[in-house]
């Protein structure tokens, strides 16, 4: 695991008490970036305080690395500072777009897998890369409609690391909506996952659409993680072994207590044995 990580939980201001206060091991927190990107004040100097004692990773929602524009380059040196500032132990992005023409869009827009869209989102990861120095981890998105691509979302991201050098972030939860609202096949599809590029993974809670006539599953992170996915978890790591593995709860926060139950239990998933060794990258 990266530096000793081993599962983590997305920090939320309303337990920073018991997040400062917890010693167990391996513990790491994720903020998104963009709630910290000021040059200093409580929101930073608390993020500051929590790094002294727990690893940090920044997971970023604005990039638009899948968008038709390169990404702001203000956008990347402000990131660029806050990574310089907080030295986190992993940094992430969403293959997704929400900018367009000066106008941005509060969410993470799908791209339809072309080999355009696989040039254009290679060089975008390259130019986060480049104002980082240091790689990327690429998370693979929820879906819900079906769009016209021409690759295979596994081969679409392996050769993404191929072009660019990023890492995966595997989001077990985005595979499983994926799976029931487009119809893939979420075991075939971690099966396929080459742990060699995997940086990271995220599990998190899904809940049905409102509105009745969709059928969809939503990736609300409102609700604990669901059986089937921490089956996702067991599986992927017994495949490729452990890698820090997050706990993600951006609605309906529970107490700290509950969060660290679920965390305990990625945790010992993380600890037990892997099935077979894993393959290197070609």
């Amino acid at each position: 695991m990266t530096d000793g990580l081993g599962a983590g939980l997305g920090f939320k201001p309303e337990f920073a008490d018991a997040a400062l206060a917890a010693r167990e091991t391996g513990l790491w927190f994720e903020v998104h970036p963009e709630n910290y990107l000021v040059a200093g004040g409580p929101r930073l100097a608390l993020l500051e305080a929590l790094r002294a004692s727990h690893p940090l990773s920044l997971h970023g929602v604005s990039a638009s690395l899948a968008g038709a524009e390169p990404p702001d380059p203000d956008h990347l040196r402000r990131l660029s500072l806050l990574v310089d500032r907080l030295q986190p132990a992993l940094v992430s992005e969403h293959l997704a777009w929400s900018r367009l023409g000066g106008a941005y869009g509060p969410d993470l827009l799908p791209v339809p897998r072309t080999t355009e869209a696989l040039q254009r989102v290679a060089a975008n990861i390259a130019r986060m890369q480049d104002a980082l120095r240091r790689r990327v981890a690429i998370e693979n998105p929820s879906h819900y409609v079906h769009l016209a691509h021409d690759w295979g979302e596994t081969d679409f991201l392996h050769e993404l690391v191929r072009r660019s050098g990023c890492g995966l972030l595997i989001d077990l939860n985005n595979v499983f909506v994926s799976a029931h609202n487009v119809g893939i096949d979420a075991a075939a599809w971690i099966d396929a996952i080459n742990g060699a590029a995997v940086m990271e993974i995220h599990v998190a809670g899904h809940r049905a659409d409102a509105g009745d006539v969709t059928g969809l599953l939503i990736d609300s992170h409102d609700a604990p993680v669901a059986e089937p996915v921490w089956a996702l978890l067991q599986a992927l790591t017994a495949r490729i072994g452990a890698r820090p593995t997050l706990i993600e709860r951006d609605g309906q926060i529970p107490p700290f207590q509950v969060l660290a139950g679920e965390r305990a239990r990625a945790q010992a998933l993380l600890d037990a044995p892997v099935r077979r060794p894993q393959e290197a990258l070609p």
